[in-house]
């Protein structure tokens, strides 16, 4: 193909050099004209490249727009501002960057302009095209795009080969061997790799009105990856149908940066690059922990064979209560018609409730308590009844709801997310996207959507034994860089692998206590999770007093230690508090762990490993900024910190 051969030119045939260059000088991203007028960036970092010359290709209704084109002009642009972020990883995110916006012309033919848009930051570079409104591309339509990531040599990277376009984005993230990736390989986002002198991960942000990004092997098997677009349901032709009258604007395509891969658990890129909130007033978007029936069966000791009913309801809302948690969350069973997992049943109807559950008298006895509730639903039933549905909520109280089986991150499915959360908001309700596509740094533009799925969670020990310490690990070095993630933890059934087995009703989970407690800091989700049974929490509560402790979101993060896939440390502050979590995997080791991120002295009360897999082992201390603390982690372990002033 022609343009794969064009990329094997060297970089002497290549003309017009443009660069960018972060703020810190550390990162930049260069483009360029080969000599037949194709686009061509790299990236480097600290003068090292990390992406060699890859293409920007964009495939029309009947040809491709990358070729035989000429730089037309250029201008450079910076930005230095700072935005809220209502729930997450930080209490503000910093959008500094210096860009350019390069125009290009073809040189022949119907003379279509192209403009592409570059940044970087201190944390990663990105780009966008966005081909302007003119004659010749007035009724075009996004077949596929082509732009690639390609490296200069063999990285050390992990991905998740998701394998299939609709899917809800739930497996392993593993080593990937980059001298044999294939085209027929599907990567979900992110991406990463360490380079041996940096790490990276290939991300999207500000997705609107186009189609999902993912990752394949290159078609000439070259080093690296390539751009693959979800295709429409109508027509696998087709990825994005364009408006009349309007730009054709891709999403940015991220390159995230870091010395370390687990330093990126810091970075606020993806909400940078976003849409600003649509929401004026998000003072009723309030983070917090909910109680959970579906995962632990439901299982109430006192009420024997009962599933979803108003009993048992009753029964979690005076658990949250208790321990004050501000909320209770209703899974599947509560409307009429429901049930199916994902199969909609023909005549559900989520404005009334099932039999079994009186959802008004529910609702109040909540109210008398203090307590909010979440409710589930099927995303096509909530579809058909979408206004009527929520302005039922509101008129309840309802604080939020988790929609679930989506499971397509087409154009149309990206679209409906926007009226979705748009609707949702102007009925004040949070919102929690099951069967999700990973995150897009849509947090920031609908602030109301405040956790999601796209990850294999804690819901797999009921059918598998794919949730092992090394995959909980991945996942802070990969899906959790990207943004929150509802991975529903608090199982409190721990058992070694050795002993693990499936079943359905009060599962069991393949790690140590601590390490359960350790992904309530390591995963970002600002609508927390307590999965189990309140009879579990009751009958073996150690470690559960940390849970009542910690928050649900986060105005500062740091990265503190860690390898990709063996362990991780981060910390977390919340006002004037620090929360420390330390994850590990299959190994046991022991990690020494600098206290630099204190500004005082404090006092660090420690839960760590004891000696069962149920064990909690508690400690204090004084500390301070200078001291290191040790934590022995066991095999499949963890361990928790907070640090306060008393």
């Amino acid at each position: 193909m022609l343009w794969a051969a064009l990329l094997a030119l060297p970089t002497a045939a290549l003309a017009q050099p443009l660069d960018v260059i972060s703020p810190d000088g550390t990162n930049q991203i260069t483009l360029q004209l080969s000599t037949t007028g194709t686009p061509i960036y790299t990236v480097a970092r600290r003068g090292t490249p990390v992406l060699s010359p890859s293409p920007i290709l964009l495939d029309l209704d009947t040809d491709t727009l990358g070729y035989g084109l000429t730089i037309i002009g250029s201008e450079a642009a910076n930005g230095d501002a700072r935005y809220p972020i209502v729930a997450g990883k930080a209490a503000e995110g910093r959008d500094r960057y210096n860009q350019r916006t390069v125009h290009l012309q073809e040189k022949s033919g119907r003379k279509r302009r192209l403009d592409l848009v570059l940044r970087a930051y201190d944390d990663g570079v990105a780009f966008r095209s966005v081909i302007p409104v003119q004659p010749a591309t007035a009724a075009a339509i996004v077949r596929y795009e082509r732009t690639g990531f390609y490296f200069p040599q063999a990285y050390k990277c992990w991905g998740f080969n998701v394998g299939k376009f609709g899917s809800s984005h739930e497996g392993e993230f593993d080593p990937v061997d980059t001298m044999r990736t294939r085209d027929h390989n599907l990567f979900d986002l992110p991406f990463a790799c360490e380079t041996g002198g940096a790490a990276f991960a290939l991300a999207e942000a500000d997705l609107i009105d186009f189609a999902g990004m993912y990752l394949t092997g290159r078609g000439d098997g070259g080093l690296g990856l390539q751009l693959k677009l979800s295709p429409s349901l109508d027509d696998s032709r087709i990825a994005v149908h364009t408006r009349i009258g309007s730009p054709i604007v891709t999403p940015w395509r991220v390159v995230m940066l870091a010395d370390q891969l687990g330093k990126l658990n810091e970075s606020t890129l993806l909400t940078n690059l976003s849409s600003p909130s649509r929401i004026d007033d998000t003072s009723w978007i309030k983070p917090g922990i909910a109680s959970w029936d579906w995962w632990n069966g439901p299982v109430i000791a006192g009420l024997p064979g009962q599933r979803t009913s108003t009993a048992v309801a009753k029964a979690f809302i005076d658990f949250s209560a208790a321990n004050g948690l501000p909320y209770a969350m209703i899974d599947e069973g509560w409307y009429a018609g429901a049930g199916g997992g994902g199969v909609r049943r023909p005549g559900v109807d989520v404005t009334r409730w099932s039999d079994a559950i009186n959802l008004q008298e529910v609702v109040d006895y909540a109210k008398a308590k203090k307590v909010r509730l979440w409710l589930w639903t099927h995303w096509q039933a909530l579809d058909e009844q979408m206004e009527d549905a929520l302005s039922l909520y509101e008129k309840l109280g309802i604080a939020g709801i988790k929609v679930d089986f989506m499971d397509r991150d087409d154009q149309w499915m990206v679209n409906w997310y926007a009226k979705f959360l748009g609707a949702a908001a102007r009925h004040h309700l949070m919102v929690d996207l099951h069967g999700a596509y990973p995150p897009r740094g849509t947090t920031r533009t609908w602030p109301n959507f405040v956790t999601q799925e796209g990850v294999m969670g804690a819901e797999y020990n009921k059918w598998s034994r794919r949730v092992t310490a090394r995959q909980n690990v991945m996942l802070g070095f990969t899906r959790g860089l990207l943004g929150p993630m509802d991975y529903t933890p608090g199982g409190f059934r721990n058992v070694t692998p050795a002993e693990f087995r499936i079943r359905n009703d009060l599962p069991f989970v393949q790690t140590t206590r601590a390490h359960g407690l350790s992904m309530y800091v390591i995963f970002l989700s600002p609508l927390g999770s307590v999965a189990d049974s309140p009879d579990t929490y009751a009958e073996s509560p150690a470690g559960f007093d940390f849970i009542k402790q910690v928050p649900a979101a986060w105005d500062e993060t740091r990265y503190l230690a860690g390898e990709t896939g063996d362990y991780i440390v981060l910390a977390r502050r919340k006002g004037g508090h620090w929360y420390l979590g330390a994850m590990n995997g299959e190994t046991a080791r022991t990690v020494r762990v600098p206290l630099g991120f204190l500004s005082r002295k404090a006092v660090a009360r420690i839960w760590a490993d004891g000696d069962k897999a149920d064990a909690v082992v508690l400690t204090t201390r004084k500390v301070a900024s200078a001291d290191t603390i040790e934590l022995r982690l066991a095999a499949s372990g963890g361990a928790v910190a907070i640090f306060s002033d008393k």
